[in-house]
């Protein structure tokens, strides 16, 4: 399971939430995690590479590529979140670990 993350964006004080570790539900349930996340963009895209793989292979391909970015889409919409200005609350006692991870200094 995945470890919560509270993120707040000093400018608007708006707050968000990112997850440290695996995805499981962008693992079962593909694209729509993006979607409820408010990333459309990820949404659209992973839904579109999801389809053209699932027509190629008979689903194989598709099942492969959403392991692959269960491992990897939560780090990814961390990125995302700090690009847009968001910054990780020092209290939050899984801070230190997510800088580690997510490379931030």
């Amino acid at each position: 399971m995945a470890d919560k993350i509270i993120l707040r964006n000093p400018d608007s004080g708006l707050q968000a939430s990112a997850y440290l570790g695996f995805s499981w539900t962008t693992l079962f349930f593909g694209s729509f995690p993006a979607l409820f996340r408010g990333d459309f963009l990820t949404f659209v895209g992973t839904f579109v590479v999801y389809f053209i793989l699932a027509l190629c292979s008979y689903g194989t391909l598709a099942f492969i590529a959403s392991l692959i970015w269960a491992f990897l889409y939560n780090k990814y919409h961390a990125r995302k979140l700090i690009e847009r200005g968001y910054r990780i609350q020092l209290g939050d006692p899984q801070a230190e670990r997510a800088m580690r991870v997510w490379n931030i200094s």
